[in-house]
Protein backbone atom coordinates (compact mmCIF):
# COMPACT_ATOMS: atom_id res chain seq x y z
CA UNK A 1 0.00 0.00 0.00
CA UNK A 2 2.69 2.10 0.88
CA UNK A 3 4.50 2.49 -2.40
CA UNK A 4 1.63 2.16 -4.74
CA UNK A 5 -0.36 5.58 -3.30
CA UNK A 6 3.13 7.17 -3.02
CA UNK A 7 4.09 6.58 -6.49
CA UNK A 8 1.10 7.92 -7.25
CA UNK A 9 1.64 11.74 -6.27
CA UNK A 10 2.25 14.10 -8.62
CA UNK A 11 6.33 14.82 -9.11
CA UNK A 12 7.15 12.77 -6.03
CA UNK A 13 10.98 11.30 -5.91
CA UNK A 14 12.97 8.54 -4.67
CA UNK A 15 14.60 10.83 -1.96
CA UNK A 16 10.49 11.66 -1.01
CA UNK A 17 9.65 7.95 -1.12
CA UNK A 18 12.01 7.09 1.23
CA UNK A 19 11.59 10.10 4.11
CA UNK A 20 7.90 9.00 4.16
CA UNK A 21 8.68 5.20 4.15
CA UNK A 22 10.76 5.77 7.13
CA UNK A 23 8.39 8.00 8.43
CA UNK A 24 5.51 5.00 8.21
CA UNK A 25 7.69 2.54 9.66
CA UNK A 26 5.98 1.19 12.98
CA UNK A 27 2.64 2.29 12.48
CA UNK A 28 -0.45 -0.05 11.58
CA UNK A 29 -2.21 -0.09 8.44
CA UNK A 30 -4.62 2.50 9.53
CA UNK A 31 -2.47 4.96 10.37
CA UNK A 32 -0.60 4.16 7.18
CA UNK A 33 -3.68 5.18 5.65
CA UNK A 34 -4.62 8.36 7.93
CA UNK A 35 -1.18 9.16 7.16
CA UNK A 36 -1.10 8.87 3.23
CA UNK A 37 -4.63 10.66 3.28
CA UNK A 38 -3.60 13.83 4.85
CA UNK A 39 -0.71 14.07 3.75
CA UNK A 40 -1.52 13.86 0.42
CA UNK A 41 -4.17 16.23 0.62
CA UNK A 42 -1.57 18.57 2.34
CA UNK A 43 1.69 18.01 -0.39
CA UNK A 44 2.30 20.71 -2.76
CA UNK A 45 3.95 19.31 -5.87
CA UNK A 46 7.43 20.96 -7.39
CA UNK A 47 5.75 21.83 -10.69
CA UNK A 48 3.12 23.76 -9.24
CA UNK A 49 5.53 25.79 -7.44
CA UNK A 50 7.76 26.15 -10.69
CA UNK A 51 4.69 27.77 -12.57
CA UNK A 52 3.58 29.75 -10.10
CA UNK A 53 7.41 31.40 -9.31
CA UNK A 54 7.89 31.95 -12.94
CA UNK A 55 3.95 33.40 -13.17
CA UNK A 56 5.73 35.78 -10.31
CA UNK A 57 7.94 37.10 -13.38
CA UNK A 58 5.48 38.52 -15.12
CA UNK A 59 2.37 38.86 -12.95
CA UNK A 60 2.46 39.08 -9.47
CA UNK A 61 5.67 38.18 -7.77
CA UNK A 62 5.54 35.92 -4.53
CA UNK A 63 2.20 33.41 -5.20
CA UNK A 64 4.29 31.09 -4.66
CA UNK A 65 5.46 31.83 -1.25
CA UNK A 66 1.90 32.28 -0.54
CA UNK A 67 1.21 28.90 -1.65
CA UNK A 68 4.03 27.42 0.18
CA UNK A 69 2.72 29.53 3.54
CA UNK A 70 5.53 31.65 3.88
CA UNK A 71 3.64 34.88 4.16
CA UNK A 72 6.08 37.38 5.40
CA UNK A 73 8.08 36.19 2.28
CA UNK A 74 5.15 36.34 0.07
CA UNK A 75 4.34 39.86 1.14
CA UNK A 76 8.08 41.06 0.87
CA UNK A 77 8.16 39.64 -2.77
CA UNK A 78 4.63 41.58 -3.56
CA UNK A 79 5.53 45.12 -2.82
CA UNK A 80 9.45 44.40 -3.86
CA UNK A 81 8.35 42.87 -7.35
CA UNK A 82 10.02 39.87 -6.36
CA UNK A 83 13.18 41.44 -4.88
CA UNK A 84 13.27 43.19 -8.14
CA UNK A 85 12.76 39.84 -9.84
CA UNK A 86 16.40 38.53 -8.62
CA UNK A 87 14.45 36.69 -5.42
CA UNK A 88 11.79 35.36 -8.16
CA UNK A 89 14.79 33.72 -10.92
CA UNK A 90 16.43 32.28 -7.64
CA UNK A 91 12.93 30.84 -6.59
CA UNK A 92 12.61 29.44 -10.03
CA UNK A 93 15.93 27.77 -9.98
CA UNK A 94 15.47 26.07 -6.38
CA UNK A 95 11.68 25.23 -7.05
CA UNK A 96 12.57 21.91 -5.68
CA UNK A 97 14.30 22.39 -2.65
CA UNK A 98 11.34 24.78 -1.27
CA UNK A 99 8.81 22.04 -2.31
CA UNK A 100 11.44 19.85 -0.52
CA UNK A 101 11.40 21.72 2.41
CA UNK A 102 7.34 22.68 2.85
CA UNK A 103 7.05 18.83 2.11
CA UNK A 104 8.73 17.61 4.82
CA UNK A 105 7.46 19.70 7.54
CA UNK A 106 3.58 18.46 5.94
CA UNK A 107 4.88 14.68 6.36
CA UNK A 108 5.95 15.55 9.85
CA UNK A 109 2.86 17.11 10.73
CA UNK A 110 0.63 14.25 8.74
CA UNK A 111 2.70 11.52 10.79
CA UNK A 112 2.17 13.18 13.93
CA UNK A 113 -1.48 13.28 13.62
CA UNK A 114 -1.90 10.01 11.98
CA UNK A 115 0.15 8.41 15.49
CA UNK A 116 -2.35 10.31 17.67
CA UNK A 117 -5.82 10.09 16.34
CA UNK A 118 -5.46 6.34 15.66
CA UNK A 119 -3.98 4.61 18.79
CA UNK A 120 -2.33 1.45 17.65
CA UNK A 121 -4.48 -1.64 18.95
CA UNK A 122 -3.57 -2.74 22.34
CA UNK A 123 -2.43 -6.58 22.69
Amino acid sequence: MDSNYLLSLPGIDNTEIQFLQNLMTGMTEPQKQQFASIYGARRKDPQTILLLSLLGLVVIAGIHRFVLEQIGMGILYFFTGGLCLVGTIVDAINYKSLTWEYNQKKALESSSIAKTFIASPQS
